[in-house]
């Protein structure tokens, strides 16, 4: 016998249950269920703790066993979302919970009907001898006969208080059924509500990870441009100060010479000697000091030749897009 029929007919109750009990927690399977590959089913929560326990690093997906038949079972990035839910086992479970509520009922049922068989049924206020047996519809309470004949029901409608009965009961199991319907698809939205949230959970961890290392390349460019723009500027400065010390090198050689020349002309002309002497010396050492004083006049640095303000930059269009940067829209 079957699960199904198990339920239906009422019977091999304890066969029924451990078929609907989970494997890991031996409890009664709790909602919602998922089956495997293999045809086993699992509680979700209880094949999540196990599927978690295998795979701790679970973003591109991973395996665990079947703990009934040790089946491989692997899964992709959702994880145990991405298994199919057993509905047929869950409504079995929902019967199963409706069978085992309505044997209460029925036993409730049968105690009252017992207490009946030995008297105890209820007796009218206004006449304590007289049973309550007829249904007023006008005033929707049960009554007695003695009401209906000399009483407060003298006027109106009655009915027989087991058809009233009767027909009220099965109103109320519709009610009961109607509840159990609307129960079930709110499950059936609060178990689509629970994956959407988990699927949202892994989805902003994907995207996180995702803005990082976009970020992060925008950061390593930045860097990259940054050393480029550096080397430029410092190679610039190298062959600017070069230049001005080379054209300095020159001066300083020519004012040594200069310095030199002062020093001969100096010393001849404090040197102890005839006239004849140092008119001799004095046209050699004019020619000289000519020559020494003859050269190219010294200049100075260029006009602005320190400036480096060609080597700005212009970032305002490139802060204006970093700061306009958002989420792409669909």
């Amino acid at each position: 016998m079957d699960i199904v029929s198990a339920v239906r007919s009422g019977s091999a109750m304890e066969s029924l249950e451990q078929q609907l009990s989970c494997p890991i927690c031996l409890e009664m399977f709790t909602k919602p269920v998922v089956i495997l590959p293999c045809q086993h089913n699992l509680c979700r929560g209880c094949a999540n703790d196990l599927f978690e326990s295998r795979n701790a690093y679970h973003y591109s997906g991973g395996t665990f066993r079947c703990p009934t038949c040790r089946h491989e079972v692997v899964l992709d990035r959702h994880g145990v979302f991405g298994l199919q839910r057993n509905l047929l086992v869950e409504n079995i479970i929902d019967m199963y919970k409706q069978q085992q509520e309505g044997k209460g009922q029925l036993e409730e049922e049968e105690e009252e009907v017992r207490k009946k068989e030995v008297g105890d049924e209820p007796r009218c206020r206004e006449h304590e001898e007289e049973k309550i047996n007829i249904y007023c519809v006008t005033c929707q309470t049960p009554t007695c006969s003695m009401c209906k004949v000399f009483g407060a029901h003298k006027d109106c409608e009655v009915a027989p208080l087991l058809s009233v009965y009767n027909t009220q009961k099965a109103e109320m199991r519709v009610a009961v059924e109607t509840l159990a319907a609307s129960s079930a698809v709110l499950q059936a939205a609060v178990a689509q509500m629970d994956d959407a949230c988990s699927l949202i959970v892994e989805n902003g961890e994907r995207q996180r990870r995702r803005l990082g290392e976009s970020l992060d390349l925008l950061y390593a460019i930045l860097e990259e441009k940054k050393g480029e723009l550096l080397e430029n500027i410092g190679r610039e400065e190298r062959e600017r100060v070069a230049k001005l010390n080379g054209v300095a090198a020159l001066h300083r050689q020519q004012l040594q010479l200069s310095a030199a020349m002062q020093e001969k002309l100096t010393a001849s002309m404090q040197t102890q000697c005839s006239a004849a002497s140092f008119l001799l010396d004095a046209k050699t050492l004019r020619e000289e000091a000519e020559l020494v004083a003859g050269g190219a006049p010294p200049k100075g640095p260029e006009p602005g030749v320190e400036s480096l303000d060609h080597m700005t930059i212009d970032t305002s269009e490139a802060q204006r897009l970093l700061s306009a940067m958002e989420f792409r829209r669909e």
